[in-house]
């Protein structure tokens, strides 16, 4: 996964407004836990798209 530094000090969970710190192939939040895919370098950040904590 290739997301530029900057943008993750930009972008935040759509859910809660946390940070997200990449894990793998996801941007996961650190406020709410839900982890968000990132599909060909490009976050989605829906929350309907987004795996819940187990």
């Amino acid at each position: 996964m290739k997301i530029d530094p900057r943008l993750l000090d930009i972008i935040r969970c759509p859910e809660c407004k946390g940070l997200l710190a990449p894990v793998g192939e996801e941007l996961v939040c650190q406020g709410c836990g839900l982890a968000y895919p990132v599909r060909d370098d490009i976050p989605v950040l829906l929350v309907d798209e987004a795996r819940k904590p187990a």
